[in-house]
């Protein structure tokens, strides 16, 4: 099944080495150059990093609107409350920092990375939360026993219903917002939207015969819940039918979302499955593309916030959850942050007014997804060495 891929530059090593890549979905401001995956303006870091003071005057100043939510007057540590997280929307740091008087170190990089650095630091974790898009794997750590359980946030109830939806029963982890893992854009010097794909079932039409593309879940993270989706909800045989036949109609799978939007933009696909910032950032720069949400829904890459059971620093990292869930963080994370398109998962948030209306996200479950991961980018990994 080689020929079935365009792009095989990973090896089955490297696919079973990135099994643990979780999604890590931002991209770089120029989403289009390949120099990040995931959302609209992710940084492009090649290793993780440690961030120090950052972010501007007006992020500051708009977080610093959500101490309410916060414990302004707890006794503050010297020492700082350190963060992994996905490198992007580290303008979090001045915001917290000055809405609460914690200090704050940010440790960022994508979702293999930080993956390899939690799983290395099991017996001596270095971190007291986890805010990533992630949450698989935030699922597993929680059954093994990583994770706080059994708190509950003060402002939980005023998270969405599609939000409370997400939460696990052991309070083990958060959401804090989600975005379409991938969804239907098209070349519009190739398509009409008449005759543009609609539907996922319909990528795989003939008269769209070399024309589709999609990251590969093997290595790029945000394409890992988009499958995952479909595996659960079809059942694996179904699921592994319906992508044996893409790649049948001539499916080219590159590494990561930005390398899809390259070859969309350069003519090289005509349609392809795209993480949603990926795909409005190309239209915000004049790109000739248009998006498709389908009616049975876009699966979701779903952010999540989880602190590390022995944290030293408790206090700080539940005010650090809080202030996610606050609406006012997250409505100026929409407005200034780095990734932001994505559905809030706090009531009276605005999404970005570009993001479409008709936007519906649909989850693989956690637990199934975590479960499951290792299996199925192995089947995905497998078909590139046929």
């Amino acid at each position: 099944m080689l020929n079935r891929y365009r792009n095989k530059s990973m090896t089955l090593a490297t696919a079973i080495l990135l099994t643990m890549a979780l999604s890590a979905c931002g991209s770089t401001n120029n989403a289009a150059s390949g120099n990040a995956e995931g959302g609209g303006a992710q940084a492009a870091n090649e290793s993780t990093s440690t961030t120090g003071a950052g972010g501007n005057a007006a992020a500051a100043e708009a977080g610093a609107n959500t101490a309410e939510n916060a414990s302004a007057n707890a006794p503050k540590s010297d020492e700082p409350l350190v963060v992994y997280l996905n490198d992007f929307d580290e303008i979090i740091k001045p915001m917290f920092e000055e809405a609460t008087g914690y200090k704050l170190e940010l440790v960022t990089g994508n979702g293999a990375e930080l993956a390899s650095r939690i799983e290395a630091e099991k017996g001596n974790p270095h971190w007291d939360v986890l805010w990533m898009d992630a949450m698989p794997m935030i699922d597993q750590l929680g059954k093994n026993g990583q994770l706080l359980e059994n708190w509950t946030p003060a402002n939980k109830e005023g998270l969405t219903d599609f939000a409370k939806g997400l939460i696990p029963a052991s309070g083990a982890y958060y959401p804090t917002g989600a975005h379409a893992a991938s969804v239907i854009v098209y070349n519009t010097k190739a398509y009409d939207a008449a005759s543009a794909p609609k539907t996922w079932q319909e990528l795989a039409d003939a008269k769209f015969k070399d024309a589709v593309g999609m990251a590969d879940p093997a290595v790029a993270a945000p394409a890992y819940p988009f499958v995952a989706w479909f595996f659960q909800s079809q059942g694996a045989e179904a699921a592994q039918g319906y992508f044996e036949s893409l790649m049948k109609n001539g499916l080219r799978v590159y590494p990561k979302n930005p390398n899809v939007a390259k070859a969309l933009t350069g003519g090289e696909i005509k349609a392809a499955a795209l993480q949603e910032s990926n795909a409005y950032t190309l239209k915000a720069k004049g790109e000739p593309v248009d998006i498709i949400w389908p009616a049975e829904g876009a699966p979701a890459s779903v952010r999540v916030a989880a602190i590390q059971k022995e944290t030293e620093h408790a206090d700080a990292a539940k005010a650090f959850v809080e202030f996610l869930l606050d609406p006012k963080t997250q409505q100026a994370l929409i407005d200034q942050g780095e990734e932001s398109y994505f559905e809030p998962s706090a009531q009276g948030v605005k999404a970005k007014a570009d993001r479409a209306a008709e936007a519906k996200l649909v989850v693989a479950e956690a637990a199934w997804a975590g479960e499951h991961e290792g299996e199925i980018k192995q089947w995905f990994a497998d078909q590139a060495v046929k």
